[in-house]
């Protein structure tokens, strides 16, 4: 098996509610739209796809309550863009988890929570981690 993620999916509660935080509030563009289902480029081999709740339910089962036991993560360039993004999602209605701070191991980092409550981790990582998920920076010509 390559080691490599295709699809993150995640159950939402509204689907046009989560499409409308994504779509309208964050900028992103829809890759996939189908019946109950919302799919996002979110890499170059990776999407990240918003099933509304039922259907999901209905394919892999009940899920509980609470907050899920996993972040995403967005890692941008600078600790300055982590504010900006930061500042995108609050304006797009996303709740404030925790406000960004330099942390002890050299990266800034802020969460959110988007409509469903999944935490989104907002982070600049000088090193090797950005070096890894970060897309190369365009050249000047």
């Amino acid at each position: 098996m390559d080691q490599r993620l295709s699809l993150v999916t995640l159950a939402v509660g509204d689907l046009p509610t989560t499409r409308a935080f994504y779509i309208d509030g964050l900028g992103w563009e829809p890759a996939v739209e189908a019946p109950g289902v919302l799919m996002l480029r979110a890499g170059e081999h990776l999407l990240l796809s918003f099933w509304d709740r039922r259907e999901f339910e209905a394919e892999v089962g009940p899920i509980g309550s609470g907050i899920a036991p996993l972040t995403l993560a967005h890692n941008v360039s600078s600790a300055r863009e982590v504010d900006q993004v930061l500042d995108q999602a609050r304006a797009a209605g996303a709740e404030e988890v925790r406000l960004a701070e330099h942390r002890a191991w050299g990266g800034y980092t802020g969460y959110f929570a988007d409509p469903d409550g999944f935490r989104w981790e907002i982070a600049w990582a000088p090193g090797e981690v950005n070096e890894i998920v970060l897309p190369p920076a365009p050249h000047a010509d």
